[in-house]
């Protein structure tokens, strides 16, 4: 049940972004950093980032506040093929106010819904290429 708890409801201008971050054609790192707004309750833009590495991404990120990113990465794979992969990286660091955390978790299934894969992480030290290639 609380899967389905929605908190938030997504500000229509970031639905018609990840719409088109989805079809993206650019054969980089770009990501997309999604907060709360707490006094409308909607789940706006933060930063938006293209042909950025996990690390410079890391050091924009807030170390004590949520954020939802919305990544899309690059595979080299060891036969030769590249792939592109989408993913949702839920990043809700301990000691960040507790109302926040809730607000964060209840409407994480509004926004990963459609993100093959789904990342969820405690700290931004966490966040890393290993972490990322974990999910492959």
């Amino acid at each position: 049940m609380a899967t389905n708890l929605k908190i938030c409801e997504v500000a229509e201008d970031v639905v018609e972004m990840i719409k088109k971050f989805r079809f993206r054609k650019v054969k980089n790192i770009a990501a997309i950093v999604l907060k709360i707004d707490k006094a409308s309750q909607k789940i706006i833009l933060d930063e938006e980032y293209e042909d950025i590495q996990i690390s410079d991404l890391v050091e924009e990120l807030p170390p004590q506040q949520p954020r939802y990113i919305c990544l899309s990465y690059v595979i080299n794979h060891p036969d030769g093929r590249v792939s592109y992969p989408l993913i949702f990286i839920f990043l809700s660091p301990q000691g960040c106010h507790p109302e926040q955390q809730m607000m964060y978790a209840g409407s994480k299934s509004t926004i990963a819904k459609g993100f093959p894969k789904v990342l969820e992480l405690r700290s931004v030290d966490e966040f890393t290429d290993e972490a990322i290639k974990g999910l492959f």
